[in-house]
């Protein structure tokens, strides 16, 4: 029975130095701003995880933007259930699909200079505060728009907005400019064993 009562008083302190520092080390960060997030990386997961950021940013009565950059206009689950929201969210697709299925580089290129319009647009709306940029790094990846003016106009992005950029293989210049950068990789896949997108888990 000491034993137990020794080792409980033992993890008790523990966790209490523990509690300390961790409360010491949140409260010496005292800057809010808006922040340039990047989710990019091979695996599955980058749109997802922007879209569950912009559920919380909804839930906190944020007027929240989407311009969707490579995926053509199709319904998606997300789609459909953010709509409920009303006019607390701005939608734009305005890719036409994937490049390897336009196959029409032009093409593409006006659609990117149409889905950018579209989020310079939002940007500059004063009540817009969290705007999530689809598969932006996509478009960047294969120069349908001047990499370096879009980094540059994220940057200049008004003080409390917080924009998501998604896609894989971004650009250094965009991950040298993030706040936040996370990389998703791929450790096993469905797709591999012959499984399908399947609605409600990819759409």
């Amino acid at each position: 029975m000491t034993d137990a009562i020794d080792e409980a008083d033992r993890h008790k302190a523990k966790m209490a130095n523990r509690k300390a520092a961790q409360d010491a080390e949140v409260a010496a960060k005292t800057i809010e701003k808006g922040l340039l997030i990047v989710h990019t990386g091979k695996g599955k997961g980058k749109s997802t995880a922007a879209f569950g950021l912009m559920l919380r940013a909804l839930g906190r009565g944020f007027r929240c933007g989407v311009v969707q950059f490579g995926k053509g206009a199709w319904q998606s689950g997300e789609r459909t259930a953010i709509e409920t929201f009303g006019d607390q969210v701005e939608w734009h697709t305005l890719g036409e699909g994937f490049t390897w299925e336009t196959q029409d580089r032009a093409r593409d290129v006006a659609a990117a200079e149409r889905a950018w319009a579209a989020a310079r647009k939002m940007m500059a709306d004063p009540a817009i505060r969290l705007i999530v940029l689809d598969e932006l790094n996509i478009t960047l990846r294969y120069d349908h728009l001047d990499a370096a003016a879009v980094v540059a106009a994220l940057q200049a992005r008004r003080a409390d907005q917080h924009i998501v950029v998604t896609g894989r293989n971004a650009r250094p210049e965009m991950i040298a400019a993030a706040d936040l950068v996370t990389e998703m990789t791929p450790v096993k896949h469905h797709f591999a064993a012959g499984v399908k997108a399947q609605e409600g888990i990819e759409f």
